[in-house]
């Protein structure tokens, strides 16, 4: 992740957190982030040097109009310096310190279903103690290749548990 990125995150944390918006900031950018990482022409476009910065801002004006005007002020100007290619480090960044200050980390869930809402509190509750956090924020992603089980992405740590990974285990044994 790059210095200017984290600065940029940082100063934007601190405004937010000075103006108590922090989740709605948060948001914002994870919008930001979609909507960059969803239509590659459109990231493409901003980032392009044919395009002027009035016409630039003005872009970005339209496009996240509806947003926070933190987020807004702080895209123009990493517009306005040609550091656009490091949205996404920023908001990774914003996000960090976000869940830092919330004791929250960010969590995959693979599993063959949608999880229930209990299911949720449940696997938050007793991983989150794991690493040492107080909740965790967890995206459910299904895989039917898991067969049942979960697989649970916290960081760089994984906790796999799924019928898939006990069969290839159990397999690897049998052959020797």
């Amino acid at each position: 992740m790059s210095q200017a990125a984290e600065r940029y995150a940082l100063a934007l944390f601190q405004t937010a957190q000075k103006h108590q918006v922090t989740a709605e900031v948060e948001e914002d950018l994870r919008e930001v982030k979609k909507v960059f990482a969803t239509t590659p022409e459109l990231y493409q476009l901003m980032i392009s040097p044919k395009l002027s910065s009035e016409k630039r801002i003005n872009l970005i004006n339209e496009l996240f109009k509806q947003g926070n005007q933190y987020v807004i002020n702080t895209i123009q100007l990493i517009a306005e310096r040609k550091r656009l290619d490091e949205i996404g480090e920023l908001v990774d960044a914003y996000i960090a310190l976000s869940n830092e200050a919330q004791g929250i980390q960010d969590a995959k869930v693979y599993s063959t279903r949608p999880l229930t809402e209990e299911e949720r509190a449940s696997i938050s509750t007793v991983f989150s103690q794991k690493v040492g956090k107080q909740a965790l924020r967890i995206e459910n992603i299904i895989d039917p290749s898991l067969l049942g089980g979960l697989r649970l992405q916290i960081g760089n740590r994984i906790y796999d548990s799924s019928v898939s990974t006990k069969l290839a285990r159990l397999q690897r044994q049998l052959i020797g």
